[in-house]
């Protein structure tokens, strides 16, 4: 069986859900694979990258955007920051991986990342300021044919 995400949201707590899943399903044996775009490309960005982007508007989205995967915000109770300081305390406390941790978990567990080229392209984000774990950078042709062959397909 095949598991396809979509993963569209820069949201600690919504990056968490998806990777929690796609590593059991990766656990269960299942061909899993996540595609990144819009704000959840964010996820994917390696730490103290620096920006490549070009143009006002681009250096603008850049400036407001999450830097990498340490750095992503919650969707709800964000508080300024205190929310995800205050969430990744509790996880820490409870031996529970953040979101780094966990994308080195679904590696593991044969999960395949792929950055939407289209994406990349709108934010100006290029290939080197991606973590090594995305196993390639796609179109939503890509994403598409992957998702046809898919029994279960979720957007996160």
């Amino acid at each position: 069986m095949k598991v396809t995400l979509v993963v569209f949201s820069g949201d600690m707590d919504k990056a968490m859900a998806a990777f929690n899943i796609a590593i059991g399903a990766g656990s269960m044996g299942m061909e899993v694979s996540m595609f990144f775009t819009f704000w959840g490309i964010h996820i994917l960005k390696r730490p103290n990258a620096p920006s490549r982007a070009k143009g006002l508007i681009r250096r603008m989205l850049s400036m407001m955007s999450p830097p990498d995967a340490r750095k992503l915000p919650l969707s709800k109770l964000n508080m300024l920051g205190m929310g995800p300081f205050m969430m990744k305390k509790l996880m820490k406390q409870h031996r529970m991986p953040d979101v780094q941790e966990m994308m080195s978990l679904a590696e593991q567990s044969g999960v395949k990342l792929i950055a939407c080229t289209t994406t990349m392209e709108l934010m100006g984000i290029s290939k080197d300021q991606l973590v090594e774990q995305v196993d390639r950078v796609a179109g939503v042709a890509t994403y598409l044919s992957e998702a046809s062959e898919s029994g279960i397909n979720l957007f996160v």
